[in-house]
């Protein structure tokens, strides 16, 4: 990505010379006046992330490109924007280095595909079921497990929104528009009660509308904080109550861990508004939200899995194509999130392969819905992707080990 940018003056009055790297990003050299790095962790206009700011009567600013390199930071940091990968220029310079960055930005992109046909299959299973008066069946799908993997769909949003992740974006558009006509199709069976679809319904709505408002910088700033200030309150609030619900009658109802998270989440809020909270109590809030997004998500197939445990008779409701396209979708996404060391987005990907979509399949293995063939093709296919794009980031980043690659997700570099 080329940009036109006026060189600043040096100290001396002339012009500095301006040189383009071999990644299409110039650099200013100033000899006397230094160059610091500005990265906002709560700023107000997320596109605007990056910039560098000369120390000049006139500071000038460079926006970065979106086609970005990411610093391997530490876990807990890893829904903070981060800069430009700060490795050798040897690494930096490597073709090799480049041609693995666009090839899992197309990995990504090309994750669209089975997240597009991801419900498909049970959409299609659900109408035959629906149109044969057979309404039980549906039951075998948890409508509160799937509000988890929905409410963490448009968090996620929220936060790929803000880190300019555009193909990540498309994703969990797909993933939520998609599982919202499932929610329709439970409701017209009577598998989820119709004012929770009503609710749901106005947040589905309301969270595509301003994420994609956002992304194309028409959204009031107002909108934007209240947004994520909902998000957060609601994901972290919603969390503890739908995890115990999942295991009533075997455990006594309550709405106690709902009610506690609320009044917990509105102070911590509350205080960062105020400016009240110490700068890493503003840090840790700042990743609540895409943290809370990704227990969400996360916390779908343990839903699903315990809804077979208790019902196995009613597996069969449930479709292995679309277990499968879970796991190829999440998979084509994971070299992407190992490659720029966001360990949030790795997280969630990973967890979906093995606990939805490969999870799944093995029950449907146990049970006899699927063959022996798909259940050996699938599991050697996915470990051996999983060795390959671990491989390859070694080999990218001049490691002897992939679990090199693996330390570094986990704990930076």
């Amino acid at each position: 990505m080329l940009m036109a940018v006026k060189p600043p003056l040096a100290s001396n009055g002339a012009t500095a010379p301006l040189r383009r790297n071999p990644l299409g990003f110039y650099s200013v050299s100033i000899p006397l006046k230094p160059i610091f790095l500005s990265l906002p962790l709560n700023n107000p206009n997320p596109h605007n992330c990056f910039c560098l700011k000369q120390v000049l009567p006139h500071s000038s600013r460079l926006n970065l490109p979106h086609g970005r390199r990411f610093t391997p930071v530490a876990a807990v940091d890893s829904d903070v924007p981060q800069s430009h990968h700060q490795g050798s220029e040897t690494l930096r310079e490597s073709k090799r280095f480049e041609e693995w960055n666009s090839l899992t930005a197309k990995f990504s992109g090309a994750a669209n595909i089975p997240f597009m046909l991801l419900q498909l299959p049970q959409i299609i299973l659900n109408a035959r079921n629906l149109l044969a008066g057979n309404k039980t069946a549906l039951l075998a799908v948890p409508w509160l497990g799937m509000l988890t993997g929905l409410l963490g769909n448009l968090a996620l949003l929220s936060y790929f929104a803000k880190k300019r992740e555009k193909e990540a974006m498309v994703i969990q558009t797909l993933g939520a528009v998609t599982t919202y006509i499932v929610f329709a199709q439970l409701a017209i069976a009577g598998a989820m009660p119709l004012p929770y679809f009503a609710a749901t319904s106005t947040v589905v709505a309301s969270g595509l509308l301003i994420n994609f408002m956002n992304y194309f910088n028409v959204l009031p700033i107002q909108i934007l904080k209240f947004w994520e200030d909902f998000i957060t309150v609601g994901g972290f609030s919603i969390l503890p109550q739908v995890m115990w619900s999942t295991f009533v009658p075997f455990i006594p109802n309550s709405i106690l861990h709902g009610v506690t998270a609320v009044s917990y989440t509105h102070l911590d809020v509350y205080k960062r508004q105020s400016g009240k909270l110490p700068e890493k109590g503003v840090k840790v809030v700042g990743a609540l939200s895409g943290w809370t997004a990704t227990l969400l998500f996360m916390w779908m197939p343990v839903s699903q899995m315990w809804t077979n445990y208790l019902n196995p008779e009613n597996i069969k409701g449930l479709s292995a194509l679309t277990m499968l396209l879970a796991l190829i979708g999440n998979g084509l996404v994971l070299p992407r999130a190992l490659f720029i060391r966001d360990f949030m987005w790795f997280l969630g990907s990973g967890w979906a392969i093995l606990f939805y979509g490969y999870a799944n399949i093995v029950c449907l293995y146990c049970c006899n819905a699927v063959s022996m063939e798909f259940f050996v093709a699938t599991t050697a296919g996915l470990f051996s992707w999983i060795g390959f794009f671990f491989w390859r980031d070694s080999v990218v980043y001049g490691f002897n080990s992939p679990l090199t690659s693996l330390k570094e997700l986990l704990f930076g570099s």
